[in-house]
């Protein structure tokens, strides 16, 4: 679906500054939430949580994509421009987690508002998302060497990121690897913990911003989290202007 440019969410830089566990990383997007939406409002500075999606009456395939009722998915992924693999991924964390710890409400419009804000759904300089969930070629943020972003020297030897030097914020979710070793998962039920899987990604990110907040239902708890995440003012309205848009 042809997308455009969502007015005052998305601010052409490259970098954010990391802020809590420095587990957010913002990639600069060239493609937009979608021609038959309004503008989202520029003033946003939080998003609300549009309604839970439906239950699959069964189950369509493993992990958390199969839980969404696919009447609901591709009807949502139409109006909302967002590609019905990672649309799955976010609708079916939010569902997973809304089962686990209710308390916390994390809405699936605000999980792929970060989606949309981090790599584009996964398709971030060409990066295309597999019937798996995993993104291929695989997505990797700058070198985080300081000066224009945070320092953080490597803590993985590589074997997350490909840097031996200098952590990289890494998949859809961009996680940098001290964040994924935290809260690493297997959300799509292959038996395999990957970074570049939306799936597994998703889910890290919802167990994270559920610790850093607890509530995502109110406007404090929903900045709180976000916050945690990546606390540059102009990164947490972005990821509000998209939510809002994605609700409506």
């Amino acid at each position: 679906m042809q997308q455009r440019a969502l007015t005052g969410a998305v601010l052409a830089i490259a970098l954010l500054l990391f802020a809590g566990l420095g587990i957010g990383f913002f990639l600069t997007p060239s493609a937009q939430p979608t021609d038959n939406q309004t503008d989202a409002p520029a003033a946003a500075t939080w998003a609300p949580a549009a309604q839970p999606p439906p239950l699959a009456a069964t189950a369509t395939g493993p992990g958390v994509a199969g839980l969404v009722d696919a009447d609901w998915l591709a009807a949502t992924a139409e109006r909302t421009g967002i590609p019905e693999r990672a649309l799955a991924a976010y609708a079916g964390v939010a569902l997973a987690k809304a089962s686990a710890m209710p308390s916390c409400g994390l809405s699936w419009n605000t999980l792929a508002a970060i989606g949309f804000a981090e790599s584009r759904h996964g398709s971030h300089e060409g990066s295309t998302l597999g019937a798996d969930g995993t993104v291929t070629p695989g997505i990797f943020g700058v070198a985080l060497a300081g000066g224009d972003t945070e320092h953080v020297p490597d803590s993985d030897g590589g074997a997350i990121d490909g840097d031996a030097d200098f952590d990289r914020a890494v998949g859809p979710m961009q996680l940098i690897p001290q964040t994924w070793r935290n809260w690493h998962t297997d959300a799509s039920g292959d038996g395999v913990e990957d970074p570049q899987n939306i799936d597994d990604a998703t889910q890290a990110t919802a167990n994270y911003l559920c610790r850093a907040s607890g509530d995502m239902t109110t406007e404090s708890g929903w900045r709180a989290g976000i916050s945690a995440y990546n606390g540059a003012e102009s990164y947490i309205r972005a990821v509000a202007s998209a939510g809002v848009e994605y609700a409506s």
